[in-house]
C-alpha cells in the first residue's frame, strides 16, 4: 500500500494545540499514515523580518510533536532555494516520496485564495485538498464544490455518502469537519508581547522555549479575524508569478 502523507505547512509562528488537533483529527478521518510539519522558508506573503528564525519554529515544531510517532516535522523548504511556494514543495515531496499519495491541509479562508497562488492549477493534480474549518466560518462542501467548478475543473461532483468531492483526472478535494478551535499564531504573539500568559495555547515545551527565549516580546497590533487572516501558510501561502 502507498504511504498516505499529511502536508501541514506553515509559518508555525509559533505552532499551537490547534494546529496538533488538525493534524490529530485529520490522520484519524481520512486515514492517513503519517502528518509532515513543514515550516515555511521564505514566506511570498510575508517579509522575512516578521517573523521568528526558521530554527526558532523549525525547534517549536520539535517540541511540539515529540511523543507522536506518527508526526514528522521537514525541513525541505529550509534546503530549497527561493520563496516557499507550495506547488514547488509538493514536487519535492513527490521526488523524496516516491508512490507516496499526498493530502494537502489548508484553512477555509485560504483554499477560496487558492486561484491566486503561483502555479495553482498543478496543486490539483499534486495532492488531495484538504480544507480545514476555522471557527465561525461557514464553508461546506457545497460552497467548494462551487468554487473548484468555477475556477479549477466543471468536472467535479460530490460523491452522496462520502461527501468527497471528486474528479475523473485531479486529485479529490475534502471538507473536514474537524473540532473548531478558536487559537490563532497571531493572538498568541500579541498576548506574549504583552507580557500575558500562552499557557493551554501551546505544548508545555513550545511555552518554555517562547518564555527562555523571550520571543514576541515586541508589541504587535491587533489580531485580525480568524476567517480573514492568511495566519501560516497552510491557511494562506499566496503564491506569485
Amino acid at each position: 500500500m502507498p504511504l498516505r502523507l499529511g502536508i501541514l505547512g506553515g509559518t508555525f509562528d509559533p505552532v499551537h494545540l490547534g494546529h496538533l488537533r488538525a493534524a490529530q483529527e485529520t490522520l484519524d478521518l481520512l486515514g492517513l499514515d503519517e502528518m509532515l510539519f513543514v515550516p515555511v522558508a521564505v514566506p511570498p506573503h510575508k517579509p522575512g523580518n516578521t517573523i521568528a528564525s526558521f530554527q526558532a519554529r523549525r525547534q517549536m515544531l520539535q517540541l511540539a510533536v515529540g511523543g507522536n510517532p506518527r508526526f514528522r516535522v521537514s525541513d525541505i523548504e529550509r534546503r530549497m532555494p527561493g520563496k516557499s511556494y507550495t506547488v514547488n514543495t509538493l514536487e519535492q515531496l513527490h521526488r523524496e516520496n516516491p508512490g507516496a499519495e499526498l493530502f494537502f491541509l489548508v484553512g477555509g479562508d485560504a483554499f477560496f485564495e487558492i486561484d491566486t497562488w503561483y502555479r495553482f492549477m498543478e496543486i490539483f493534480r499534486l495532492a488531495a485538498i484538504v480544507v480545514l474549518r476555522r471557527p465561525d466560518c461557514g464553508e461546506n462542501e457545497k460552497e467548494i464544490f462551487d468554487f473548484v467548478t468555477r475556477k479549477v475543473s466543471d468536472l467535479y461532483s460530490i460523491d452522496p455518502e462520502s461527501r468527497e468531492i471528486r474528479h475523473p483526472a485531479l486529485l479529490s478535494v475534502y471538507n473536514l469537519r474537524n473540532t473548531r478551535m478558536d487559537i490563532s499564531s497571531t493572538r498568541i504573539r500579541e498576548l506574549a508581547a504583552r507580557g500575558r500568559s500562552v499557557r493551554y495555547l501551546v505544548p508545555d515545551g513550545v511555552l518554555g522555549y517562547i518564555d527562555g527565549n523571550e520571543l514576541y516580546r515586541k508589541a504587535e497590533g491587533p489580531a485580525a479575524n480568524d476567517c480573514s487572516r492568511n495566519d501560516n501558510a497552510a491557511y494562506g501561502d499566496v503564491g506569485g508569478s
